[in-house]
């Protein structure tokens, strides 16, 4: 392993508001006429949508006004005169869709679906500027129909009605639908929608096992011929493939001999969209860092002047119609998405900003690709990062470990690790069996293994960072959230010695009252993650299982430090998973520190509250470890 970390002088120490108040700027993309550039920054401590002309001489306008919870996910409309963003309330993900003037800063917002405890979201027609394609369960809380909406009027109209199966809707250019549906078997199916007789015609049926969230990456050709989309039939690695329509044949058109294409939902599209063509003009992979394959010469030219902008990973990507004005960020292990303009008609390129200008990169620490052996010989690739200026070795430990299970750790910046290096510890991120972007069947290794291998590999990783005497035994903390919740209830439960301190955010501690309270749009579609990797509730002897792998039936046996920090409005795991856990540790006068924000949900967004979140981190992990 290289690794200058150590042998550069010992960084100053920063405070958790160098890392956790809002970024000055954030999330940039051109306009699709190239005139403007729309972003994130703060506004009254939230994030808001703000918008100046792209060369900068104009003064900055802030066109949305949310001051209870930060916007994070917004767009422009095709034809530039819109900006669309999504917004729940208080993080209970029912998410609506809004509308906003850009020529009309002090115009208020308009909820273009104004439906109470809906979940909408919306997809941009290309081939008709003004319309966008909406899903919502405002008919049946289970399942999303299809609208076309009227981006100008807010008129929507309805295309399709769920007929019980359908996971989600695929517009395609000329007003088409396709889905993405799961079978009464559990497989994946990509139908097409016939509107004349209000039903599908089956163009294919994947192996649903192979998909665990679904089939993603997806989406239609310009000519409407066809169906990107991420496969693995024929291979365990995820590859590019097309879908004729009319004849179902899938033909592969790009795959990397190594990397899964990178499907991951938390990361960067993986398909590369000309704005101006829309064909596909590029692919991302992901490995220990992304590897991105261009599909087009003129978009490898692009790519290739893009590298010499940073040494980091191509991250947001946004063009204007004309396909020669470019507005891109990059991840970096330590300097956070650093944005940049570029014309390619001109060759010019500048910085637009850095979103953390007051972090030293210097200052930071750097994460390194580590590959972990498992006790069963599996390989499991993990990050490793150091503090800076101090000896690697016999270091306070924080395993960090990632939600999903169904999503990995990548290279890049992250505020809690750089956080908690500043502060001293190593921090070990391990890609553990069930994680994805490794091949099916390194995700497939994790069917019935919860609180069973998927642990042993945490554990394993562990084990290998203290006979690499890059960690301490004795001072080993383990934190994540979500899944990661539930690993580090497993860990204090499963193998109380192993931890000095644990951090559980918003995690699992009953596997059957989890899944009976997960979100009405999920439930139908629980074949092939919940179901097939934990079991089914309703069945009693799959139930009685479920409760053996749950660490609330285990509570006696902790006896290592806890943090828990919950969402009152998660929709997820519900605040019921962590107040029975800290009760049932109270009833035994064990004393546990319990963090409640009645305006979040499945993970802290508003900076106040993350603020909050990590002092308290700070303060329980110097205390423990």
């Amino acid at each position: 392993m290289t690794d200058t970390t150590h042998t550069r002088k010992r960084s100053p120490t920063l405070s958790v508001e160098d890392f956790f108040s809002p970024p000055e700027r954030a999330g940039a993309t051109i306009s699709p006429d190239g005139t403007r550039i729309a972003y994130l920054a703060p506004w009254r401590n939230r994030l808001n949508v703000w918008v100046q002309d792209v060369e900068g001489t104009g003064e900055p306008r802030c066109v949305t006004a949310d001051e209870t919870r930060s916007v994070y996910i917004y767009s422009w409309t095709h034809d530039s005169r819109w900006l669309l963003y999504l917004q729940d309330n208080g993080g209970d993900e029912h998410w609506h869709v809004h509308r906003v003037d850009p020529d009309d800063p002090a115009g208020t917002a308009v909820d273009l679906t104004p439906f109470p405890r809906v979940r909408a979201s919306y997809e941009l027609l290309k081939a008709q500027p003004g319309k966008a394609l909406v899903q919502h369960n405002a008919r049946n809380a289970e399942l999303m129909d299809a609208f076309e909406l009227d981006i100008a009027t807010g008129e929507l109209t309805l295309l399709a009605e769920n007929p019980g199966t359908v996971v989600g809707w695929i517009s395609g250019p000329g007003g088409e639908l396709f889905t993405n549906t799961l079978t009464a078997g559990g497989d994946v199916e990509i139908s097409q929608w016939d509107s004349a007789t209000r039903s599908l015609r089956t163009i294919t049926v994947y192996e649903g096992r192979d998909y665990p969230l679904g089939i993603h990456p997806i989406a239609v050709s310009p000519d409407g011929t066809g169906i990107w989309l991420g496969s693995y039939r024929g291979s365990d690695r995820l590859r590019l493939a097309r879908l004729d329509v009319a004849t179902g044949e899938e033909t592969v058109i790009d795959s990397h001999p190594h990397y899964d294409l990178g499907a991951q939902i938390m990361l960067p599209s993986p398909f590369i969209i000309s704005e101006r063509t829309g064909e596909l003009i590029g692919a991302r992979y992901y490995g220990e860092r992304q590897v991105i394959h261009a599909l087009d010469d003129e978009f490898a030219d692009v790519l290739s002047r893009l590298a010499t902008l940073s040494d980091g990973d191509l991250a947001g990507i946004s063009c204007d119609d004309s396909g020669q004005r470019w507005v891109v960020s990059f991840t970096h292990d330590r300097d956070p998405h650093a944005t940049y303009f570029y014309d390619h008609a001109t060759g010019e390129s500048r910085l637009l900003f850095r979103p953390y200008p007051h972090l030293d990169p210097a200052a930071l620490a750097e994460m390194t690709p580590v590959t972990v052996t498992a006790r069963d010989g599996l390989d499991l690739h993990a990050y490793l990062t150091l503090p800076v200026g101090r000896p690697p070795e016999n270091l306070p430990l924080v395993l960090l470990v990632h939600g999903g299970p169904w999503a990995r750790d990548c290279w890049g910046y992250q505020p809690d690790v750089q956080l908690l290096a500043n502060r001293g510890y190593a921090v070990l991120q391990v890609n553990f069996r069930g994680s994805t972007g490794y091949g099916k069947a390194f995700t497939q290794a994790a069917i019935g293994e919860f609180a069973g291998k998927m642990h042993d590999d945490l554990i394993d990783a562990v084990d290998w960072a203290v006979k690499q005497g890059f960690a301490d035994r004795d001072r080993v903390a383990i934190f994540g959230g979500s899944y990661g919740g539930y690993a580090t209830l497993v860990g204090v439960t499963f193998t109380p010695d192993v931890f000095a301190a644990a951090i559980d955010y918003v995690g699992i501690s009953s596997l059957p009252n989890f899944m009976r309270t997960l979100p009405d749009v999920g439930r139908r579609f629980l074949a092939n993650n919940w179901n097939l990797y934990v079991g089914d509730p309703s069945d009693p002897q799959q139930e009685a299982d479920m409760l053996a792998r749950s660490p609330i039936t285990r509570v006696d046996r902790i006896r290592t430090p806890l943090l828990v920090v919950q969402g009152a409005n998660d929709s997820r795991v519900v605040q019921a998973e962590s107040d029975n856990m800290v009760a049932a540790l109270r009833a035994r006068g064990v004393e546990v520190e319990y963090m409640v924000k009645q305006d979040e949900g499945h993970g802290f967004v508003n900076p106040d509250n993350n603020i909050d979140l990590y002092h308290a981190v700070e303060r329980f992990l110097a205390a423990h470890l």
